[in-house]
């Protein structure tokens, strides 16, 4: 049976919906509380799909379209901003770039176990000296007879600490001048160890840990595209991303008005509602007109992907609104819940944590004004 797109996008934001709120919603303070990745989750997780969501059905992937992508993100965050950043950096990042940039061989040695979340993937750009200066990068890789010797530092890796494919980016020497490369790096590879998880302020059942190389030897034929393509494949992959972490940024702001909404209906002060308060009321209109403001921002970047338009200062737009916006609603809604909104009692404190580091990871948003303002100037008078 075929479904037109809007009835298609509907189903998932349904089915997305009703298994976060049933099988990660009575979990997700203590996850947060324990700073632990929930892998009895992720094991309900994988027969529905959320590891390979746009992987091709070749693969054991679902197929999405990208709109379809970014609403199962939404829906996720919604309950669960860790989970929905465990599984964007996973499928736009990780997976991605090697069907984007695999051969043949590498798609059918690392798609499938990726698509069915058997093996989980990460994206290991940033360093001490490079984050937003991805070409800043000192990961240093030397070529033998038959494989390439890896030695290096990754910092703040999403999914760190639980990773089993990992894309590295590293710099060779070649034809009398350094270039990038990208290897794909696997889990129990000699040389490779994880570091000890990250104590952060959000996203705290996401292990986000920094990755070590040690004279790591990596076989020839896991170099991804070729030597010297690594800037090109960061670019496109990170295009992709944004997309994941706007999705994953509106998915807190809707979670944070709809609780806002809901507590401004019941909480009552000076004998009446707070929703009957005009201030509050403004509150929850501004915060209205943002989040559906970001929504339309991101499924015009993400409908212009699935049309083979190019998209990168749309998906930049997408994630620099998306991102401010989780911020000014949750903290709007942390003020409409009063003290209630700074104790642990209400979500509200959790979003609020949550939503900062959106304008951050996958390019920060004075990295993404960068990509607007290039996309700007380079229009024809």
């Amino acid at each position: 049976m075929d479904f037109n797109p809007c009835m298609k996008h509907q189903l998932i934001r349904k089915t997305v919906r009703e298994f976060a709120e049933s099988e990660i919603k009575p979990h997700v303070a203590r996850l947060d509380k324990e700073s632990r990745f929930p892998w009895e989750i992720v094991e309900k997780m994988k027969p529905l799909n959320f590891f390979g969501l746009q992987a091709p059905r070749e693969y054991g992937g679902a197929n999405l379209d990208t709109i379809s992508y970014v609403i199962a993100i939404e829906e996720l965050s919604r309950v669960s901003a860790a989970l929905g950043l465990c599984v964007t950096v996973h499928n736009s990042v990780g997976l991605y770039p090697i069907l984007a940039f695999g051969t043949r061989k590498q798609k059918e040695r690392f798609i499938p176990a990726m698509a069915n979340g058997d093996s989980i993937g990460a994206f290991c750009l940033t360093e001490a000296n490079a984050g937003s200066d991805a070409g800043g990068v000192e990961t240093w890789a030397v070529e033998t007879e038959d494989a390439f010797v890896l030695n290096g530092t990754k910092i703040f890796v999403t999914n760190g600490g639980v990773c089993g494919t990992v894309l590295v980016f590293a710099v060779s020497e070649g034809g009398g001048k350094t270039r990038t490369g990208v290897y794909i790096v696997e889990k129990g590879c000699p040389g490779f160890s994880v570091g000890e998880i990250e104590d952060l302020c959000g996203m705290r059942a996401n292990p986000v840990s920094s990755l070590f190389f040690e004279d790591c030897s990596v076989p020839k034929g896991h170099l991804l595209g070729k030597a010297g393509q690594g800037i090109k494949i960061a670019l496109t992959a990170l295009d992709t991303g944004r997309l994941g972490i706007a999705a994953q940024a509106l998915g807190i702001a809707q979670a944070a008005f709809d609780d806002s909404v809901t507590y401004a209906k019941e909480r009552q002060q000076f004998n009446k509602p707070l929703a009957g308060f005009q201030t509050i009321q403004n509150y929850l209109a501004d915060m209205s007109t943002d989040v559906e403001a970001s929504r339309l921002l991101l499924y015009r970047a993400a409908a212009l992907k699935d049309a083979g338009t190019p998209f990168s200062s749309e998906a930049a737009m997408a994630k620099l609104h998306c991102s401010a916006t989780a911020r000014k609603v949750t903290d709007l809604a942390v003020q409409i819940h009063g003290g209630y909104g700074y104790s642990k009692e209400y979500d509200v404190e959790r979003y609020f944590r949550d939503a900062k580091v959106t304008e951050i990871y996958e390019g920060t948003s004075e990295v993404q004004r960068m990509v607007i303002a290039r996309a700007i100037l380079a229009r024809p008078a």
